[in-house]
């Protein structure tokens, strides 16, 4: 299987790292072409303003919302995010509006307020997940189709799902965290071959009870 990161900017080395380190081959997606014979996508951490400048440079921004109007799999850190969101705090326009929430950038402060928790993600386990936020944004609204993954302690979200979109405030690629890229690349598997009967499968966050 192979799985694109959008290598305009960013850390998309790491999330290629990660990877293939759950025997998935990466693949650099920087022009249209390279969006033919992946199975998903991950958006990387970075600068959302550079990466929105970028991908219409490259003309990536209808070719990045046709693949996803196919139903495969993208995933989006920190200002990954910001570039799935619909909405982003303070007017400016969305990138990719594939995701139904509002997202407020550098939610946490500079880079010296960066930080560290461990987070329950029922989702993908009990056992709790070791998150990095890096001048993190923060999810100010959540949109009704829109599943919340995880939480801070003092409620705010920083995870979610919607259909084929995920996205979190932190960075799993740089805490040596595989479960969520583990979860696209099996909804990757699923969205090259569903099998009979798909269709009818429950979303895994319903089954986990997750609130909405």
């Amino acid at each position: 299987m192979k799985i694109g990161v959008l290598a305009l900017q960013g850390d998309f080395a790491e999330h290629a790292r990660m990877l293939a380190s759950i025997g998935v081959e990466p693949v650099e997606v920087r022009l249209p072409v390279d969006l033919d014979g992946i199975s998903g996508l991950c958006l990387p951490g970075g600068e959302s303003t550079t990466m929105r400048r970028l991908i219409d440079r490259w003309d990536l921004r209808q070719p990045l919302l046709d693949f996803a109007a196919t139903g495969a799999p993208l995933f989006g850190t920190c200002a990954g995010m910001i570039v799935l969101s619909r909405e982003i705090t303070g007017g400016e326009d969305p990138i990719l509006p594939l995701l139904d929430v509002t997202v407020q950038r550098n939610a946490f402060g500079r880079q010296l307020d960066s930080f560290e928790a461990d987070l329950t993600v029922p989702v993908l386990g009990d056992q709790p997940m070791h998150a990095v936020f890096i001048r993190a944004p923060i999810i100010d609204r959540v949109g009704p189709g829109v599943d919340v993954l995880a939480r801070l302690d003092d409620g705010r979200v920083v995870a979610v799902r919607e259909r084929n979109v995920v996205a979190t405030a932190f960075h799993p690629e740089l805490a040596g965290e595989p479960r969520f890229h583990r979860l696209i690349a099996t909804m990757a598997a699923e969205h090259d071959d569903p099998g009979e009967g798909a269709g009818r499968r429950p979303h895994p966050t319903r089954r986990a009870g997750l609130p909405r």
